[in-house]
């Protein structure tokens, strides 16, 4: 026994010793090239006394579980100096850089993205739920995902306003006047998710779950497969909320991600696999029976059928794993930050009634007010500039998606942030991560001015963007999926505009951050909406 515990005292003390003669040399490496390359240090965040920021580790979830996490990096970074836009800090024995500085910003995604990927952490926390796709994969498999799914965004086929109508109509339906014209009280957040989910699933595999209208399922024709029992509609969303949970509550440990994983996990992952897998499996079958001869080809070309994703992707590969993880990608990311940038939308327009009726006044004027939405096209969307006023402006207030994020790829450097004033450049070993607080970027005064807590679309009026603004990200991995969901937003608040002449917020609660990799009010959006005289 005493000979097991003095292998175990010699192991741990070598352990131990090896960690800091590395360390010691790792940084007598970075000091050196730090040198070589002209540049000089960013201010150093500290949150507790341990040296290896576990209680920043702490602070951070406490703040997330709290709703608050955004306003939380916030402070610690006005901790240091409130004009202090990038700093460094450990996490769990790890160096981070923190940066809100639109010129990092520039560097990382455009000017040296070459330097610059995803972290792996990421890649494998996510790795269970969304397995390979364009928004998990790395390297050479992120360019080849996006070769793959990049073409199928060109289709203009994304914007179909026949899709976004039936969908809007379902949501309308649940929102019963009374003889007062008002609605009753109602919680908004979850209908827009719903909507968001029935678009995405009929735009992706051809049929919607109708989440917002589960009678809808009877009689909603699938597709059979004999050997098969059809997919669990009822259940989807369901699924795909939970399994999302997990991998926010798992990238957040950053490297450490392995250490929460349970059976539950596995099975949401599992329901929301077979789900797509039966879809999946419909396109390769009739992809087959095409090729053998089922459809000739003067009827495949005058056939005129409604553009299904994952019908385009199929005619790039066949592969079933493929074709799986590609579209949940783009499910998840679709419905998510566009569901939660709809409830931000009301959430605020609920408190600033005075946008509401301006907003209501320009989609009059230039959308009319038939109520069957024949006046609506997508370029008369894309054309009213209000419309992307408000929308800029949710986004920048709310910051949908809060925190992007690079790891450097080899030892590089960051334009600014280096010394008392942040002016001079910052060195980036190979493998060090860098945050990007889009919320911090887009609440700095200095760039958005005196006014920058306040929710006001006209501030967008002749304003050129920069790198300040980057809610899509930018440069090779901006999202894909952007005119989507613009697109789908944009008419949404054109129907409900020409629908409701008033809206009242019901919660006088503070703005909460309920942070599940998107934001989402933390006190859903409850309101009341007043339907106007036809």
């Amino acid at each position: 026994m005493r000979l097991l515990y003095l292998n175990f005292l010699i192991g741990f003390v070598v352990l131990v010793s090896y960690k800091v003669v590395s360390g010691i040399v790792a940084k007598r490496r970075r000091d050196a090239e730090l040198t070589r390359r002209g540049c000089v240090p960013p201010p150093v965040l500290k949150l507790g006394k341990d040296p290896f920021g576990i209680s920043t580790m702490r602070q951070a979830l406490r703040a997330t579980k709290e709703e608050r996490q955004p306003q939380f990096i916030i402070a610690c970074m006005d901790s240091v100096g409130k004009n202090i836009h990038t700093v460094q800090t450990k996490v769990m024995g790890a160096d981070l850089t923190l940066t809100r500085d639109p010129e990092n910003v520039k560097a990382m995604f455009a000017n040296q993205s070459a330097d610059w990927d995803i972290g792996a952490a990421r890649a494998r926390a996510f790795m269970p739920y969304l397995g390979i796709g364009i928004f998990t994969s790395r390297g050479e498999a992120w360019r080849h995902s996006r070769a793959l799914v990049r073409p199928q965004f060109a289709h203009n086929e994304i914007s179909d306003i026949d899709l976004e109508e039936k969908h809007v109509q379902a949501m309308l339906d649940v929102l019963p006047v009374g003889h007062d014209g008002w609605t009753k009280e109602v919680n908004l957040q979850p209908l827009f998710y719903n909507f968001t989910l029935d678009t995405s699933t009929e735009f992706l595999y051809g049929h919607s779950v109708h989440s917002q209208n589960p009678n809808a399922r009877a009689t909603s024709i699938l597709p059979v497969l004999k050997d098969r029992d059809g997919p669990d509609q009822a259940n989807f969303g369901h699924h795909l909320d939970e399994a999302k949970a997990w991998i926010h509550k798992r990238s957040a440990l950053s490297k450490f991600y392995w250490l929460i994983s349970s059976k539950e996990f596995d099975h949401h992952c599992s329901e929301v696999h077979k789900y797509v897998d039966w879809f999946v499996e419909v396109v390769l079958r009739h992809q087959k029976t095409q090729s053998q001869g089922g459809l000739d080809t003067s009827e495949k070309k005058s056939e005129k059928k409604k553009f299904i994703l994952l019908d385009a992707l199929a005619e790039y590969t066949q592969n079933p794993m493929e074709l799986r993880y590609e579209s949940l990608n783009i499910l998840t990311a679709g419905r998510d930050t566009t569901g939660a940038l709809l409830g931000w939308i009301f959430y605020f327009l609920a408190r600033n009634p005075q946008v509401y009726q301006t907003f209501r006044r320009i989609v009059l004027a230039e959308f009319g007010s038939d109520p069957t939405g024949k006046t609506i096209t997508f370029a008369k969307l894309k054309s009213c500039q209000y419309i992307r006023y408000v929308i800029n402006e949710s986004l920048r207030v709310a910051a949908v998606i809060p925190m992007n994020e690079r790891v450097a790829q080899e030892d590089t450097t960051l334009p600014r942030g280096g010394g008392l004033d942040g002016s001079k450049p910052i060195f980036i070993p190979k493998g060090n991560q860098v945050m990007v607080p889009l919320y911090a970027m887009q609440h700095r005064p200095d760039i958005w001015g005196y006014d920058v807590e306040e929710f006001k679309p006209e501030r967008w009026e002749g304003r050129k963007i920069g790198w300040e603004f980057v809610p899509f990200g930018s440069g090779p991995r901006m999202c894909l999926g952007q005119q989507f969901s613009i697109t789908e937003t944009s008419y949404l608040l054109v129907r409900f505009l020409q629908r409701f002449d008033a809206i009242e917020n019901m919660d006088p609660r503070p703005i909460k951050f309920h942070t599940a990799i998107e934001n989402r009010s933390g006190n859903g959006v409850h309101v009341k909406l007043h339907e106007a005289s036809r």
